[in-house]
């Protein structure tokens, strides 16, 4: 059996979980997937499964030959397609990663203008927070919020948010308006517990960064709650400005202790490949980047 067999049997089982699952999307027997397994593992003289009374799991080198596995096999099916003209019109499923709320205050525009400009393009829209692993998880591109570490990936820059506090006009008409951040122990406030949030707001002091964590009279399970909360005179809310960049537009939030704020954050798209990527992945950035670089949610103080 050839190595690229051998690898499409590998990854298939990587990516099932299971013998037994493995073999019916490959239309084998579980005796023939074990096979091949074996003469894989023989071949790289190294153990890339697990086996156990629950099925099997990667092991450390399974794991790290089940990534390379994909990136080759996706490469290759890439270079197929490019030889038979399929990149000249984008189509098939692209999944884009957003950090939560994105979608709703910013992306969703953006989207279905492109899905009208490209109907052949079936759009997938994920959560996610921090930096996610493109080709594990299956993503085609991500905006992510905060600097990136070192990887294999493309970024595009777009802009940058910043953290902020909030409150309605009727809040501050009534609790007044915070000078500083110790004013908070008077105010009451708004709160997420959901991951991602953490408990503490910092503030920039001169050169310095003060934590300061006020007392919640309500904590939500989202953040999207949280800030409608805030919209109905709650309390103080502390959020990303893209989170609330409508009720920011729209008078329904005001800003405060803006001198305080801590700095801005960078905003970029990732993406694999570069210009190998396929027409689906550069048409859309090529249709989104411009778009999203003008939005006012990620213009910089």
């Amino acid at each position: 059996m050839s190595r690229y067999r051998q690898m499409q049997t590998f990854a298939a089982v990587a990516q099932a979980g299971s013998l037994a699952a493995a073999a019916r999307q490959l239309g084998q027997s579980p005796a023939t997937v074990m096979r091949t397994i074996a003469a894989l593992e023989a071949r790289l003289q190294t153990s890339l499964l697990m086996r156990g009374p629950r099925g099997v799991a990667l092991s450390p080198a399974g794991e790290q030959f089940a990534q390379s596995c994909r990136l080759i096999l996706e490469q290759t099916a890439q270079a197929e397609r490019s030889a038979a003209g399929v990149h000249a019109s984008p189509d098939g499923q692209l999944t884009v990663a957003l950090p939560l709320l994105m979608d709703l205050q910013v992306f969703t525009p953006i989207a279905v203008a492109y899905l009208n400009a490209f109907p052949d393009v079936r759009l997938d829209i994920r959560a996610c927070e921090g930096v996610p692993k493109l080709l594990k998880e299956g993503i085609d591109i991500a905006l992510v919020i905060g600097q990136l570490p070192n990887s294999s990936e493309f970024a595009v820059p777009l802009g940058a948010v910043r953290p902020i506090v909030c409150a309605s006009p009727a809040y501050l008409a009534k609790w007044g308006r915070p000078a500083t951040p110790d004013d908070l122990k008077a105010h009451r406030a708004v709160a997420t517990n959901s991951a991602g949030y953490e408990a503490h707001w910092q503030f920039r002091c001169g050169r310095s960064i003060r934590p300061v964590k006020p007392a919640p009279a309500l904590t939500c399970t989202t953040q999207r709650a949280a800030i409608r909360a805030a919209t109905l005179g709650l309390g103080l809310i502390r959020c990303m400005s893209y989170e609330a960049h409508d009720e920011l537009r729209r008078g329904l939030l005001e800003p405060v202790l803006t001198a305080f704020a801590a700095a801005d954050v960078p905003v970029q798209l990732i993406y694999r490949h570069g210009r190998r990527a396929e027409a689906r992945v550069r048409t859309f950035i090529d249709f989104a980047v411009p778009q999203l670089r003008a939005h006012p949610a990620f213009q910089s103080r």
